[in-house]
Formats: structure tokens, sequence, C-alpha cells
């Protein structure tokens, strides 16, 4: 068993720091060396100034399946050698493991229970313009892939795959691609400097994404979603954890699209455009039914240009738009400022096609210097509820 932060941290010193100081996280976050075989998300504190000091659980999440009780068989590489090869080679419980060093070029993971592991930001995965490969092509750095119809119902995902301690940067889309998964893990990963998503997880259900660093992405630096560039109903994730990531300088930082199911914890999301983004529309299943918790959400104050789905983004902490059953609880979201209609410390605003939320559940958040607000219910939804925030300020007043 790894837990989640180091063991010699007293957990209760531990999460009174993580939501004082968003400047100090980064050191907290360390996870011990990752075992060869099924580790779990145990528990984490997370403590809000002026309230009591309260466990917040994390359901277990295994990495990989059955095969990797055993002992696995680990393939060292060398920079020059083809991960590709050596990944297509592998067997459901192979370790693939890369030196420090640079290795151009996509790689495609399409094996159950495989785990490719690098030396931490040392180990980078960087575009080669010879690189003929589909996930090449497609723009993404790193693709875990498994088989969609036409329609993009999963037909065959790819089960218990595991990226850990690399870097993925430079490329023109995706630097991690996964689509059609299942209990995929990817921990300890940097993303920076991709077109559009550092991390992008869809069509996936069970997934951990958990003490990775998402920078300088054109998009969002972790993505969950249904599909990127389809509508259609929201996704069940079936227990999705996004926790312990640090997200800056992207557009977005965090952005669930279209899921439910799913739960956003103890992520650093500070320097972007917009924080954390739960987007739905009017499909059906609605997006929602997830929880975003004890997440210190600072200064994103970034302005990006609007695109033909959303308006300009700047200064905005936490934001859900048709959206149905989703729970803040418990979150610090501090200093935003801005002048899109979405700017504020947590806001409530209708989807582009003017879908309300439904039933939010806004609870013991602490916020402060958020402009023009610290609170804002902006599309007049139905059974939305705020209790027992610390704020200053909110629209309509009274939330806090």
């Amino acid at each position: 068993m790894t837990p989640l932060f180091a063991p010699a941290r007293p957990r209760s010193r531990l999460a009174a720091v993580l939501l004082a100081s968003a400047a100090t996280v980064p050191a907290l976050l360390a996870v011990s060396p990752a075992p060869p075989v099924s580790t779990v998300l145990t528990s984490a504190l997370f403590a809000v100034p002026g309230h009591v000091l309260v466990p917040v659980p994390i359901p277990g999440a295994a990495f990989a399946g059955s095969a990797l009780a055993a002992r696995p068989n680990v393939v060292h590489l060398a920079p020059g050698a083809s991960v590709q090869a050596a990944v297509d080679a592998a067997h459901p419980g192979d370790v693939v493991e890369l030196a420090a060093g640079s290795y151009p070029g996509s790689v495609t993971l399409a094996t159950d229970g495989v785990t490719l592991r690098g030396q931490g930001s040392r180990t980078v995965l960087v575009p080669d313009p010879a690189d003929g490969s589909a996930c090449a092509k497609a723009g993404n750095g790193l693709c875990v892939t498994g088989v969609a119809d036409d329609n993009g119902a999963p037909v065959r995902p790819v089960s218990g795959a595991v990226v850990e301690a690399l870097a993925v940067a430079g490329f023109a889309k995706n630097g991690i691609a996964a689509a059609v998964t299942d209990g995929l893990t990817v921990r300890r990963v940097t993303s920076h400097d991709n077109g559009l998503q550092g991390i992008s997880v869809e069509m996936s259900t069970r997934a951990t994404v958990i003490d990775n660093e998402a920078r300088d992405n054109g998009q969002a630096g972790i993505f969950i979603a249904n599909w990127f560039d389809r509508k259609g109903g929201a996704l069940e994730t079936r227990g999705t954890q996004v926790a312990a990531n640090r997200l800056t300088g992207n557009r977005i930082g965090l952005q669930l699209r279209r899921v439910r199911d799913l739960t956003a914890m103890a992520n650093l999301v500070s320097g972007n455009c917009g924080g954390i983004f739960v987007v739905g529309d009017d499909g059906v299943p609605r997006a929602g039914a997830l929880t975003v918790t004890g997440n210190v959400v600072r200064a994103n104050n970034r302005y990006c240009e609007p695109n033909p789905r959303l308006d300009s983004v700047q200064g905005t902490g936490i934001l859900l738009t048709g959206t149905e059953d989703v729970a803040v609880i418990q979150n610090l979201v501090t200093d935003h400022s801005g002048n899109s209609p979405m700017s504020g410390g947590i806001v409530l605003y209708p989807s582009v096609v003017g879908a309300p939320n439904a039933r939010a559940v806004v609870t013991g958040n602490t916020l402060n210097d958020n402009r023009p607000t610290d609170l804002a219910d902006r599309d007049q939804g139905t059974g939305d509820s705020f209790t027992n925030n610390l704020c200053s300020t909110s629209q309509p007043a009274g939330h806090c």
C-alpha cells in the first residue's frame, strides 16, 4: 500500500498547510516509489480555515489487474531504443522502464496491464517529425487506446495500463491521449507545452490521475470527458479519481466535461485562465453527480480569447455550467479577478445551449479576494444550495 502523501509527514499538519499556502503544496505531494503490484489510494484530510478538520475518503482504485500480482518482467530501455517496439512486445504485467533521456516519437500503448515508467521529468517523450504512426499523425505524444465503434461506443477498452514518472512535451495536440480505457493510472507525469490537453482521458472508466503536473498547455491541463469532438450524454466514469495534481499556465486547469461519478480532490490549480470547470449541456444523462473537494484554486487570472463554444475566460475559480447534482465542498478559492461573464470565485452559469445547473451543493468553502464576487449564481437553476461558505460577497446577496 502506498499512501497518497509521504508517511513521514503527519496528516493533520499536512492538511492545514495544503489549504493555507498553495506555494507549499508541490513539496508536500511526494509519493513513495511505486511498487510493482496494485497500489491503492486510501484517504486524505483537509482543513479549511474556520472549519473543523474532516476526513475525505477516496475509494480504493487498483492500478492494475490480477496479472500484476506476481513479480513483473521489467524491460529496461536506454535513449535511442524503440519505445514502441518494447511496448508492442510487452505482455500483461510487464513493465517497460525508460532511463533518463529524450525519446523522440509518439508511443501507442494498447495492451492490458502494461506499465510504462520513466525516471521522472528526466525521461521525456518529444515529437519526431519523421514519425508516421497514427498517434503521431493525430498530434499526440502518448496514446493509450482501446477500440470503439464508428459511433464512439467502446468495444474493447485497454484495461489496467499504467503510465508513470515521465514527461511528455511539445506535441501539437495532447501530451497523453487516453481513450476507451478501464482502470488506467497516470501518475507522476509532467505534461507541458502541448497544443491541446496536457493529459486527456476520454470515454474511460475507473481512471486514477494522481500527482501529475500539467502546465502551459493550449487547452486543459487535465481533461476528462466522454469525447472531445462529440456531444451526447455524459459518461458514467464509475469512480474516476483526479487527485493531488498541479495545474498551471493552461487555458483551463482541470476540465470535467460530460462525465459523471467522479471525484476531483486536493488539486492545486493556479495561474490558468480558469481553474476547475465542470461542463455539461442538455444531453442525457446530464453531466454531474460528482464531487469537487479539498482543492486549492488560486489566482487563475490569465486572459483567454473566446471560442465558438465558450466566452472569454479570465478570473474564474470553479465553474459549473449545465450540470446536475454536483457537490463543491471545502475548497479554498482565492484571488480571482476578471471581466468575463464567468469571472468570480465559484460560479454557476448556463451552458452554451442555455441549460442551467440543477441541485448543485456548494458548502463549506472558503473564498476571499475574488472579483467581481466570491460566489455567483448566474443561471437561475433549480434546487441549488449554498451553505456554510466563508466569503465576503455573493450574487445574489445572501449566499455567504
